[in-house]
């Protein structure tokens, strides 16, 4: 299956030739054994539009890993079509459009960047079922999922707390949006309450993918003094320059320690498989309505991947208790007080932020410098 940042690969007419009416002496036998004529049923026709390349290692590799589970699961019922390193913005409008135009009755939109153009194109192809990733934005025809990411950066924030022997953590940011920025604040207040003095220095790129620019924010966040790294950018780079200049780091969305097999601590694996087929499912057994799902830990969307052997027991112990606290329910990770960078309470003692406030979060916490 070809593909492009532009063109929709070509898509099989093997659901037309299924269309045909069945002729000659074995249809003519059939129709008067049985009274009818007999069809095959075509492919439900999916699209999955990517923001980066396939082969990021990173945010775009993940869902395309789950494009493949949902071709193993069902096979010749669906014909799927994926279309990767599509800009966000007019570019990924025109691709939307021209999959749902190719008759893709199911397209998943993978990036927040595609919110809009998602919600324009479904308006045109009201028959169409669309999904968007990370977005808030709904229509009769638009269902909307996330991951809980933040879920996953408190764990690893433990375990960098204990790690850390300089105090300071660089993180690698794409685009100050509330996914990412509610991941910079559950990190840093999962180090802060292994240590208190715990600063994060962030680089925002404004970018998904440039392991050139991603390579750069490393080196400068650890000459200003970050012993570990941190990412929310899709490509392994900012994990080779932690490898080659002997500080820690984390993986984003697949395990990256074949990359830095001595500085990779953990990664956030993101597993969409199992939603990916879920919904493919209703829409095959006709009860697909557009949700609002938002899975984290508890859900398995979010994993952790093992420890480097370079963590002490004691803090894959202490990791673990804050994964298996935030899946039971009896800790949040954003419980007050919590303060914001100019030391304004943002949250009493006690509360804790609500899923639609972390939605639309637009601050930093105390101890974070962007």
């Amino acid at each position: 299956m070809s593909s492009s940042k532009i063109i929709v690969p070509e898509v099989s007419t093997r659901g037309i030739s299924r269309r045909s009416l069945l002729i000659g002496a074995g249809a003519a036998a059939l129709v008067l054994a049985s009274g009818s004529m007999a069809f095959a049923q075509d492919p439900l026709k999916i699209g999955f539009v990517y923001v980066g390349p396939i082969g990021d290692h990173g945010y775009s590799y993940s869902h395309d890993q789950a494009r493949q589970a949902v071709e193993k699961e069902f096979g010749d019922r669906v014909k799927v079509t994926f279309v990767e390193n599509v800009k966000e913005g007019p570019d990924s409008e025109r691709v939307i459009r021209q999959l749902a135009s190719e008759g893709n009755e199911l397209i998943f939109a993978t990036s927040f960047g595609f919110m809009q153009p998602t919600i324009r194109v479904a308006r045109q192809f009201p028959k169409a079922k669309f999904e968007h990733a990370t977005g808030y934005m709904k229509a009769p025809n638009v269902g909307i999922y996330n991951g809980r990411f933040h879920e996953g950066r408190a764990v690893h924030g433990t375990v960098a707390g204990h790690m850390s022997k300089s105090g300071v953590i660089g993180y690698v940011a794409s685009f100050p949006i509330p996914e990412v920025i509610m991941g910079i604040n559950a990190f840093t207040l999962a180090a802060q309450k292994v240590n208190p003095d715990i600063k994060v220095k962030v680089i925002w790129l404004n970018t998904w993918y440039d392991p050139g620019k991603e390579a750069d924010a490393a080196k400068a966040l650890i000459d200003g003094g970050a012993d570990v790294i941190v990412q929310h950018v899709d490509s392994p780079a900012a994990m080779q320059v932690a490898e080659s200049r002997g500080a820690y780091a984390f993986g984003q969305a697949s395990d990256m320690s074949r990359f830095a097999p001595n500085a990779h601590l953990s990664a956030i694996v993101y597993d969409w498989g199992p939603y990916y087929i879920e919904r493919v499912n209703k829409v095959l057994d006709g009860t697909w309505e557009p949700e609002d799902k938002w899975w984290g830990l508890k859900e398995g969307l979010i994993q952790i991947s093992p420890y480097n052997d370079k963590v002490p027991e004691d803090v894959q112990q202490a990791a673990d208790a804050v994964k298996n606290g935030i899946i039971d329910g009896s800790l949040h990770p954003f419980t007050g007080p919590i303060k914001d960078q100019k030391g304004v309470e943002r949250v009493p003692a006690g509360e804790t932020i609500s899923d639609a406030d972390l939605l639309k979060i637009d601050w930093l916490v105390e101890g974070v410098q962007s």
